[in-house]
């Protein structure tokens, strides 16, 4: 009985030590170069689930600004639609997606700018034009001349709340 007790607290005390160590999503996104291909645990809330297949979900952090793709593992096996709206502390191997070029997101303003003055297209293209200068200010931010997009290979979740 005190080898199960012992057990038990053990594995406790490996999760809350997990949890020390773990990364709100803004706070992770701030040093993800830095922490690519390693395993990480990162909280979020999850904004969407992909309903047929439940291989993905979406995480957002706190600034609500920029959301995580997290793909499930084997071991996840797939994300429930009831997750929507949890806190989720994940951890998993963070990953680069793409990068988006300067020469990209320049192209991709002179482009917007072009439409801007289409009927119809203001709104939109006012919300692709605030996207391009925070990507702008990201680089900036980082010393990069490219804009990074990353994700996850998600191993295991705990749901927060």
């Amino acid at each position: 009985m005190l080898v199960v007790a012992f057990a038990l607290f053990s594995c406790n005390m490996q999760q809350s030590a997990s949890l020390e160590d773990a990364l709100e999503l803004d706070e992770l996104l701030l040093v993800a170069d830095r922490n690519l291909n390693d395993t990480v645990t990162v909280i979020g809330h999850v904004i969407h689930t992909c309903k047929h297949s439940g291989q993905k979900c979406f995480i957002v952090g706190e600034s609500q600004k920029i959301s995580l793709r997290v793909e499930a593992g084997e071991e996840i096996g797939g994300f429930s639609a009831d997750l929507e709206g949890s806190r989720l502390a994940i951890t998993g191997v963070l990953k680069e997606q793409m990068t988006v070029s300067r020469e990209s997101i320049d192209e991709k303003e002179s482009e917007v700018k072009e439409m801007q003055h289409q009927e119809g297209m203001e709104e939109v293209c006012a919300t692709q034009l605030r996207n391009i200068a925070e990507m702008r200010a990201w680089m900036e931010e980082h010393n990069k001349d490219y804009y990074a997009v990353y994700y996850m290979d998600g191993l295991t979740y705990e749901i927060l709340d």
